[in-house]
Order: structure tokens, then C-alpha cells, then sequence
């Protein structure tokens, strides 16, 4: 598996403007109608796929392993929320990001994400595996 393509510095980006089913109460994850937290990271995490996805080889993705972020400032509903993701090493197969989110005014969220390349094909086969126990 080739990843020499993967280069630290690469960078992409993922964006929504918040609406009700982006809201805490709507995910259960609290009751004020702010940005939910775990769409936030949902965003970084897209964020990370669109900087790397594209150069892992077929029959091979990255999946998240660790994800290490602060959400410091609510986003209201109709405001647009962007979240980026440079890669700072590629190890093996491991990927390490700098995350960040911000809305229209503000720095809402950042911290690291890891991912991981995998086998697509080996992978499912301990996931189904696993059924089987």
C-alpha cells in the first residue's frame, strides 16, 4: 500500500449551515438550540476524509480512531459553520490532523484527530467475524 501521496500540510474542508437537526436537542445531546457538539466533530471528521480520501489507494479508506477537540463557543441556527483539517504526519498508516471549526464570528472548536488506514475487505471480514462469536 503506497501512501506517499499523504503529505503533511494537506488540507480539506467541510461546511454546513446550522439548522434545527444540527441542534443539541435535536441530536439528545442537550436541550439549548446551539450547534450540537457531535455534529461538530461530524464536520471535522468530513473535514479530515476530504484532505486524505482521495489519495488512499482503492480498497483502502481511513477510519477515525482518536478524536481529542474542545467545542468553545456556540453557533446558532442559520449561521454557516466551515471545519478544516491539515494533516500534520502520515506514519504507516496512521494520519494525524489539526482540527479547527468556525462560524461566521468565531473559533468554535479544535483540537486532533487520528485516523487510520485500513484494508477495506480484511476489515470487514473481523467486523462480520465478529458476528459469528
Amino acid at each position: 500500500m503506497d501512501l506517499a501521496k499523504l503529505k503533511p500540510g494537506l488540507e480539506g474542508h467541510a461546511e454546513i449551515v446550522v439548522g434545527e437537526e444540527h441542534t443539541a436537542p435535536h441530536i439528545g445531546s442537550g436541550r439549548v438550540r446551539v450547534l450540537a457538539t457531535p455534529v461538530m466533530i461530524n464536520l471535522m471528521e468530513a473535514a479530515a476524509l476530504d484532505a486524505c480520501e482521495n489519495l488512499i489507494p482503492e480498497g483502502h479508506q481511513s477510519l477515525g480512531t482518536r478524536l481529542d477537540v474542545r467545542h468553545i463557543a456556540a453557533t446558532p441556527v442559520g449561521m454557516r459553520v466551515r471545519a478544516t483539517a491539515r494533516l500534520l504526519s502520515a506514519e504507516g498508516r496512521t494520519l494525524e490532523f489539526k482540527v479547527e471549526a468556525r462560524d461566521e464570528k468565531d473559533l468554535i472548536g479544535d483540537g486532533t484527530h487520528q485516523r487510520l488506514v485500513v484494508n477495506v475487505g480484511r476489515f470487514d471480514q473481523r467486523v462480520q467475524a465478529k458476528l459469528s462469536r
